[in-house]
């Protein structure tokens, strides 16, 4: 919203794609050092293989490390970082930090934007304006941050997505049930 980029990194060449995402939520920047920190790993993992030219040409990672980078900023900087455009000291309920702020820099929901059971959702959604949490927006993908991740997905294919967030002790994965088979076997892999 603010003009801040959103990086994807690439590590490989191969046709086995596999995407990782952190930060959807500003309240949960934590996942973007999560994932870089998992990155850095993998990398030394990758450069101590004898084989790894064949490795990086068998497997593709496609990385975002940080979807919300406007509502990561505002966390940290405070109303300051909206630059006067938006209002988000209201939409905060004029709370003075932004420690529980989910949203991007204009009160919308980020992970909340996708065609996927939107309607559903805006109709049992308790907030109707842009709020700090939850707020879907007015339809699905209006906003620019999810714009570039819908459209990222769209033109790759890849064989596996994602995304950190972070909620505490607990371990969420699939979709109402529309997740692959072996999405199971992942989860419990990660966890």
């Amino acid at each position: 919203v603010l003009g801040r980029d959103i990086y994807e990194l690439r590590v490989g060449t191969g046709e086995k794609k596999i995407h990782f995402n952190a930060s959807f939520h500003a309240n949960e920047w934590i996942t973007t050092v999560v994932l870089m920190s998992w990155l850095e790993d993998r990398l030394i993992y990758i450069s101590q293989l004898t084989n790894k030219n064949e490795y990086l040409k068998s497997i593709q990672l496609s990385i975002v490390p940080m979807v919300n980078p406007d509502g990561v900023e505002l966390i940290y900087a405070g109303k300051e970082a909206a630059i006067g455009l938006y209002d988000v000291a209201r939409l905060n309920e004029n709370r003075a930090d932004f420690y529980n702020w989910k949203a991007n820099i204009r009160g919308v929901d980020l992970n909340k934007q996708f065609p996927a059971k939107w309607t559903e959702y805006k109709e049992s959604i308790y907030c109707k304006e842009p709020y700090y949490r939850d707020y879907p927006g007015e339809e699905p993908l209006t906003e620019p941050e999810a714009i570039a991740m819908y459209e990222l997905v769209k033109q790759n294919d890849f064989d596996m997505l994602i995304g950190l967030h972070t909620q505490g002790n607990e371990f969420y994965w699939g979709y109402c049930g529309l997740e692959p088979p072996n999405a199971e076997s992942i989860a419990r892999e990660f966890e």
